[in-house]
């Protein structure tokens, strides 16, 4: 078998990868910080309990959850990460308070001898771990326990509608604000959460994570020596359930022995691997496309759509719909991080908060992505094999209708869910889920795997005829149906928690979902449609593009799944998490590094015939594909996914950085890409007119790249290096981030996001045109319908 070498090692990385993947799984599951049932103080008063915490969460969800500020770092960026802001704040209130009551004295007032003191009193007050283990009990001081009630009242006001802060929580406000300041600076409206009871229970769930930050685990890991603990200068060995995170250097949380040497080894394994990797490149044989095995003229051209086919079009229609409305509300979430609760003077947030608007602008860039690279599937599969299967085209209008309903509904239900009219039972499943890309309530999620599968079966019965002929392209079809029903299959880690699943196996379910099916699987479906469609066309040969997306796709994997451990160095899990995400998100980024020989080669097809210049601005946006996965995914993506980086910048602005070059730039670039070449293929005879298309490419590429340049790189370096100089929770304060520079950085954005939309217009403009008409040559086409055709060509529509 030619390709069993190939076979081979792509089938042992799955199954070794995931053996890890499901192994580790279970030991976060079994070491994650303990939900106590009783939250008591010293003197046996019960502050919470465990219902309560666990309700609490589901309060958090239901007002937006991840888009609303974070938890353990993931999340919104405009509000604070609660739990870094939780924990400062009850330290500053145990600071001041013991300050008054030993020394009569504000505590900044304090001598440095004094302010030692005090200061080695917090770290054994923070980080000694009373919970029980046998009894299920948290047990505070009394100090702690009327700081925790102090704290509660602080955000009950925050939260609620109040106009100033009660005296007693004043002294830990944000730089002197009040309430109505603070919410703007976090684009939060009044009344965020309207009952007295559900406060009380968000306030135990935020109080929960703080706590997992502080406390140490209790057990596999070395006491601290009398040495280490004497001094005021040495940290404790021993690490909190969050590894240490966040950077708070009043109680010593600061980076862990792990943290810096697996960054060591992860920066010497990416150099091994790139080193080895070109190695590779250099010794095999490189093949110029040669013009004498080239097609003379357009395969497509002989290409007649099935009603299948052609039942893809509204798809594709939908595809720029989303992006347009996508691209709105990105600018008027980006707008809410300067304005606050407004846009340009319009109260919106009265009726789109910025929790609402962040929900849609990143669940609607997942669905028009998404959206697209079904819709090729469902094209591609006919074309590939010749078979129209009986009934095809209406499976295709069917699942149609079932993605409207499902992005309007869930759409509809992340808005509702804010109005806080749901219970929280009705909220889980039909409202607001709360976590970042996977906010859609479980109905509408059921719903999707639903679609997912009906997606699938259609794949399949459409390509079954040509998988059983002994073809060349027989391999290249296995993949594609692996990676079709990966697609599918893999969306169902989505439903691996329930409402009260401890917040550390949601995150490690959830990364499933965002890194292993978007980043993943979609990868791998990809590289795999690409490649056919470069040999549908004549331009690869199959053999070659076999032997290339195999191997591709097998490196990918290799540090591409357990890579996603990357994503859960601080939300409670052990060590070894941390270590295995350090190693292999650096070998996730070491086939990126010839991605520009990737870029290079698909440049070099639009050259190769004079009939391939049709296809040049498709072909030039999988070329920004093969850019931006090396700059997004790679560069960007590196920057912070070694621990002792990602330490300090978790939850800033380096993270959107990431997210917009690596989820756009790639993963949207490549929607887009396949959109076209899709609506050429369906009317190939006709010649198109590519201004705008030209347009659309410089603008959005530029766009994208202003947007980093000028505003999100600045502002997450420099929250950065406050991270480093003070902390998490100052970075993330509006203190910090609402400073005259800020706001300068802020507005800049502007300049990208305004090229970028006039780009997308032009793109809209463009696809609409192949409908008006305006977008195509109409003298060719009158030429052609005279000289080689009997029925007209039209435009496509």
């Amino acid at each position: 078998m030619k390709f069993r070498r190939l076979w081979g090692a792509f089938a042992v990385v799955i199954v070794a990868s995931f053996a890890v993947l499901g192994y580790y799984g279970g030991e976060i599951y079994r070491q994650a910080p303990p939900i106590p049932d009783e939250v008591i103080s010293a003197s046996g008063e019960r502050l919470f309990n465990g219902q309560d915490i666990r309700d609490g969460q589901n309060v958090w969800q239901s007002i937006g959850g991840q888009q609303l500020g974070s938890i353990w770092g993931h999340g919104a960026y405009v509000a604070p990460d609660w739990s870094a802001d939780w924990l400062h704040r009850e330290c500053l209130w145990l600071l001041e308070r013991w300050a008054q009551r030993e020394y009569q004295s504000s505590y900044l007032d304090l001598s440095d001898e004094q302010k030692a003191v005090l200061g080695a009193r917090l770290r054994r007050e923070m980080r000694t771990n009373t919970y029980d283990p046998v009894r299920r009990t948290l047990k505070l001081s009394n100090d702690r326990a009327e700081a925790v009630r102090a704290i509660a009242r602080y955000y009950e006001a925050l939260f609620g509608d109040a106009q100033e802060f009660p005296a007693d929580v004043a002294l830990v406000s944000d730089g002197g604000k009040s309430p109505p300041e603070l919410r703007s600076a976090y684009a939060m409206p009044a009344n965020t959460v309207r009952d007295g009871e559900r406060m009380r229970k968000l306030n135990a769930f935020f109080f929960w994570t703080s706590w997992a930050c502080a406390a140490e685990r209790p057990a596999g890991v070395p006491e601290a020596s009398a040495a280490e603990t004497a001094g005021t200068e040495r940290q404790p060995s021993r690490v909190t359930y969050t590894n240490n995170w966040p950077a708070e250097s009043i109680i010593g949380n600061a980076p862990s022995g792990p943290i810096v040497v697996w960054s060591v080894i992860s920066f010497v394994l990416l150099l091994a691997g790139i080193g080895a990797l070109a190695w590779h490149h250099a010794t095999l044989p490189h093949d110029d496309h040669e013009d004498q095995s080239l097609p003379a003229s357009d395969p497509l051209l002989a290409l007649q759509p099935t009603p299948s086919m052609r039942a893809t079009l509204k798809y594709f229609w939908v595809v720029i719909a989303l992006l347009l409305v996508q691209i709105g509300l990105g600018a008027v979430t980006a707008h809410y991080g300067v304005e606050g609760e407004g846009f340009y003077g319009i109260p919106l947030a009265q009726w789109l908060p910025y929790s609402v608007t962040r929900t849609w602008h990143t669940q609607l860039g997942i669905f028009w992505i998404a959206t697209a690279w079904l819709a090729t599937g469902l094209f591609i599969a006919p074309a590939v094999s010749g078979h129209e299967p009986k009934g095809q085209a209406l499976g295709v209008n069917v699942l149609f209708v079932c993605l409207l309903l499902i992005v309007f509904g869930a759409l509809f239900g992340t808005w509702y869910a804010t109005r806080q009219r749901m219970d929280l039972t009705t909220n889980f499943w039909f409202g607001h889920q709360g976590y970042e890309y996977v906010d859609l309530g479980r109905f509408w999620q059921l719903f999707l795997l639903v679609g997912l599968f009906l997606w699938l079966g259609l794949m399949l019965r459409a390509l079954w005829p040509a998988l059983r002929q002994a073809s060349e392209q027989r391999h290249l079809l296995a993949l594609f149906i692996i990676a079709s029903a990966a697609i599918a299959l893999f969306y169902a880690a989505g439903l691996m928690w329930g409402r009260r699943t401890h917040l550390a196996m949601v995150e490690y379910w959830r990364w499933w979902v965002v890194h292993l099916w978007v980043e993943g699987f979609f990868e791998v479906f990809a590289t795999v449609v690409i490649a056919f469609l470069f040999t549908r066309m004549g331009l690869l040969r199959t053999a070659t593009a076999t032997s290339a997306v195999l191997f591709s796709c097998t490196i990918f994997l290799f540090g591409g799944i357990i890579g996603t451990f990357h994503h859960l160095y601080f939300t409670g899990t052990p060590t070894p998490v941390l270590a295995l995400g350090a190693t292999f998100s650096a070998l996730e980024v070491v086939p990126l590094v010839l991605i520009g020989f990737e870029a290079y080669e698909n440049l070099t097809l639009t050259r190769v015939r004079p009939w391939v210049q049709a296809y040049k601005w498709p072909i030039y946006f999988f070329v920004a594909v093969a850019f931006w996965n090396l700059v997004g995914a790679g560069l960007f993506g590196f920057l912070i996914n070694p621990p002792i980086a990602l330490y300090y910048m978790q939850g800033l602005n380096t993270t959107p950085v990431h997210g917009h070059t690596a989820l756009f730039g790639v993963y949207g670039m490549l929607g887009i890409g396949l959109t076209l070449f899709c609506l050429k293929g369906l009317a190939s005879r006709n010649r198109w007119r590519t201004g705008p298309l030209a347009f659309a490419f410089w603008s959005i590429n530029i766009g994208l790249a202003l947007m980093v340049v000028l505003s999100l790189l600045p502002v997450g370096l420099m929250q950065t290096w406050a991270s480093v100089e003070r902390g998490l929770w100052y970075a993330r304060s509006a203190e910090f981030l609402q400073t005259d520079l800020m706001n300068v950085l802020r507005w800049l954005r502007v300049v990208g996001d305004t090229i970028f939309a006039v780009g997308v217009l032009a793109l809209g403009w463009f696809v609409a045109g192949l409908k008006t008409g305006w977008s195509l040559d109409r003298q060719y086409v009158e030429s052609f319908h005279l000289e080689n055709v009997a029925e007209r060509p039209v435009a496509v529509g």
